[in-house]
């Protein structure tokens, strides 16, 4: 992802250790699925982003309220219902500051979480949030139980054959090392030979990583790819040295670099690439399933907490505001099916 390394501080005043052990017992507060962060006491006309965030945000009231012009566009069924099931994918550690379990160590946060408040708030639904892995995100999405996913889905052409999309931030992949590694990835995945790297199972940035090991293994290199179900073993193993780096989404990892920093486990970002390949901007998109009528209502509800100011200011209070898009597009183009 080829924009910024820096960002204003994410956390203030809690140690590293401090975070991990108030996450590990918020997800085991939480089970397997929550709406908790959902159910909050704003007053109508308005919703909150940042609560409960452990200082990985500033709270922040938004004025915003249903706009009917907008609402009249949801399929029929949808507004029947009068609720909005959104998707994270974010069990089972928690994925900071996208979605993890806040402060009072059972409800669910997180910026794309306060997103889909926003956008149900535009559309008049009630927003009702189901937790799952990644994986199972999709098969959410499959079956009807999930409405869309506010978790973090990059677009890509492989996924339009199943589902349609309302992009919404930019799409930027990062590498973290630890912070006394001094190796570079240079926007050169060469340098990637000999080394180990973790990545998630079945995300955007597996595929990319796995063509750059198919490219490696024609000219006779190697690259071990590793891949961890929960982040605590996936840092334990970064800061033990069992793997050279991890390969993630680029907010996760600042984040992450900015939480650990003056400790022993302290890490830094090695290198961005774009989501979407080499040539192309990768976009993040709210990701409903194909032909269920949705990203079009989607994406005008973005564009309307663009165009009056709340998608600013809900990006700005997550310290996320270099991942602006200018507007919501329906289906934009994505990651190409063969890409490097």
């Amino acid at each position: 992802m080829p924009t910024q390394f820096s960002r204003r501080s994410l956390i203030r005043g809690i140690t590293a250790a401090t975070a991990v052990a108030t996450l590990a017992t918020g997800l085991a507060a939480c089970g397997g699925e929550s709406d908790a962060a959902t159910k909050t006491s704003d007053a109508a006309g308005t919703v909150t982003v940042g609560r409960l965030s452990n200082g990985a945000a500033t709270e922040t009231k938004l004025k915003v309220a249903e706009v009917k012009s907008i609402s009249a566009l949801l399929p029929a069924d949808i507004k029947k219902s009068g609720k909005l099931v959104i998707g994270s994918g974010t069990l089972p550690s928690g994925s900071p500051p996208l979605g993890f379990i806040g402060s009072d160590q059972k409800s669910l946060t997180g910026s794309e979480i306060d997103l889909g408040r926003l956008v149900s708030t535009v559309l008049g639904l009630e927003p009702q949030v189901q937790r799952s892995t990644w994986e199972n995100l999709f098969i959410g999405l499959d079956s009807g139980k999930v409405d869309v996913a506010f978790s973090n889905v990059t677009d890509t052409e492989e996924r339009k054959q199943k589902y349609e999309f309302a992009s919404y931030r930019k799409d930027d992949l990062a590498f973290e090392v630890k912070k006394d590694n001094t190796w570079n990835f240079d926007n050169n995945y060469e340098n990637l030979a000999g080394k180990t790297v973790s990545v998630g199972n079945g995300t955007n940035q597996e595929k990319i990583l796995l063509e750059w090991k198919a490219k490696l293994e024609k000219e006779g290199k190697k690259l071990t790819v590793k891949y961890f179900q929960e982040t605590n073993s996936l840092y334990l193993a970064l800061n033990s040295g069992k793997i050279d780096a991890y390969f993630g989404p680029s907010p996760n990892l600042s984040y992450h670099t900015t939480q650990t920093a003056n400790t022993p486990q302290a890490t830094r970002v090695a290198g961005q690439f774009s989501g979407a390949g080499e040539t192309l901007q990768g976009l993040i998109a709210a990701t409903a399933k194909k032909d269920s009528g949705l990203a079009k209502p989607l994406a005008a509800a973005i564009n309307y907490l663009i165009e009056n100011g709340q998608y600013a200011k809900w990006l700005g209070a997550w310290n996320l505001s270099g991942e602006a898009v200018a507007k919501s597009e329906v289906n934009p183009p994505g990651l190409p099916l063969t890409n490097s």
